[in-house]
């Protein structure tokens, strides 16, 4: 299956769970694309201790998801 996701918030955890869910998605086998638009764009600015945007980003693109901005 072929999934999209999109995000445009600059919420830290908003951000951080469309990852994971991609994450979760592609452990499932699925064909994952997060589109991120917006204040999201510079993702790895938003990452902290609390919300790791950046590691789950990195995992994302390691498991062969496709990011698009």
């Amino acid at each position: 299956m072929n999934i999209a996701l999109v995000a445009c918030s600059d919420n830290p955890e908003i951000l951080w769970n469309c990852f994971r869910l991609g994450n979760l998605m592609l452990e499932q086998m699925d064909e994952v694309t997060i589109f991120l638009d917006g204040p999201c764009v510079n993702y790895a600015a938003l990452s902290s201790e609390k919300y790791p945007v950046l590691d789950q980003a990195k995992l994302f693109t390691l498991s062969e998801g496709v990011l698009q901005a």
